[in-house]
């Protein structure tokens, strides 16, 4: 099975239920189209391993625009494109995210940072003014360490995209408009862990909002020497990292008054034989997921992803209102005694654990 994570997990995450329909929805538009080649990617392993899956899996626009009619009026507020493989390479994304903003629904994309086919300010024209986050996925505060975490990144080149996105963000937000955040996305590792506090003083001197920490998703073996979660010196590696981390950001604001606000930057239990106790579902009942031939998920494990959570229907049948009140749904999402579903796999889910996935 596919163990890969990939979703965005800030503390709006924890809104309440609704039986009226999500609060976010995640459309997986483009799992398998990427630029890059990087490992901790299944998109971007069989890139590098000169096998990308083939066909690609591409949602139909008219399925995409479909869903978000469907949901006008509902407590839908945030839309979500792909999350898996590069969303800014899908024809369609930029009409997508102008019909949510018709709707009132604000854009949180995710992106690897090389602004591909407009440019760094063609797409902030498309970003900015539809959006309420834009994450950039930043691994490392050197060319040579982005490059190895990211194959085929040219850091200088990002570092430009960002100073040009921010600036697309304060001119926008001096206008009148609502304030777009920046963000970057972080996936500590071992091969990055030392330049983590340099990652955050990094975005504070280019005006990021925010630096959001994960923790590696050991999918393949190969990647299983990189986890900071894997052994007591590890763990005490990466509780360095974010002590160092917390300090960096301290001097920043403390330097020009301004800092980014930091996600997940919090010690774990040392020994990884007893981390510290998982807490509830921040996903079921209050999110959705819509793959790229129209099949609902309730959250973004990978198991949802191949019915082994169990089989909810799919938006080319029926309405998503529909699917989202349909018993079997209804029933997987009440939550259990931990305040999550009743299922072994939610018993042991990373996302419920503290400190990031």
């Amino acid at each position: 099975m596919n163990r890969w994570f990939s979703v965005t997990t800030e503390a709006l995450s924890t809104r309440s239920a609704s039986a009226a329909g999500p609060w976010r929805l995640t459309l997986v538009t483009d799992p398998d189209d990427c630029n890059l080649a990087c490992a901790m990617c299944p998109c971007g392993s069989a890139r590098a391993r000169g096998r990308p899956r083939s066909p690609p899996r591409r949602m139909a626009p008219a399925l995409a625009a479909g869903v978000l009619e469907e949901r006008r009026g509902s407590p839908l507020r945030e839309l979500i494109p792909s999350t898996m493989g590069e969303p800014l390479l899908w024809p369609a994304l930029p009409d997508l995210l102008a019909r949510a903003a018709t709707l009132g629904i604000r854009g949180n994309v995710t992106t690897n940072g090389t602004f591909p086919g407009r440019g760094a300010a063609g797409w902030a024209e498309v970003l900015v003014p539809a959006c309420r986050d834009v994450k950039i996925s930043w691994n490392g505060a050197t060319a040579a360490t982005a490059a190895a975490v990211m194959p085929g990144l040219d850091l200088d080149a990002a570092v430009e995209g960002v100073r040009v996105l921010v600036a697309a963000r304060d001119r926008h937000a001096a206008g009148g408009g609502a304030r777009c955040s920046v963000s970057f996305q972080v996936t500590a590792r071992e091969d990055n862990v030392a330049e983590l506090p340099g990652i955050v003083r990094l975005a504070a001197r280019l005006g990021v909002d925010r630096v959001k920490l994960n923790q590696l998703q050991v999918r393949s073996p190969d990647l299983a020497p990189l986890s900071l979660r894997r052994s007591p010196e590890a763990i005490a590696r990466w509780n360095a990292a974010a002590r160092a981390v917390r300090e960096a950001a301290a001097e920043a604001l403390a330097r020009s008054g301004r800092a980014p606000a930091l996600e997940n930057a919090v010690e774990l239990a040392p020994d990884p034989a007893a981390p510290a106790p998982r807490g509830p579902c921040p996903f079921a009942g209050r999110e959705a997921w819509v793959h790229p031939d129209g099949r609902l998920a309730p959250c973004p494990h990978p198991a949802a992803a191949t019915g082994a959570l169990g089989e909810f229907g799919s938006v080319t049948d029926a309405p998503l209102g529909a699917l989202w009140a349909a018993p079997a749904f209804r029933a997987f999402v009440a939550p259990g005694p931990g305040g999550h579903p009743v299922h072994p796999l939610c018993d042991r889910c990373a996302f419920r654990r503290p400190g990031g996935a």
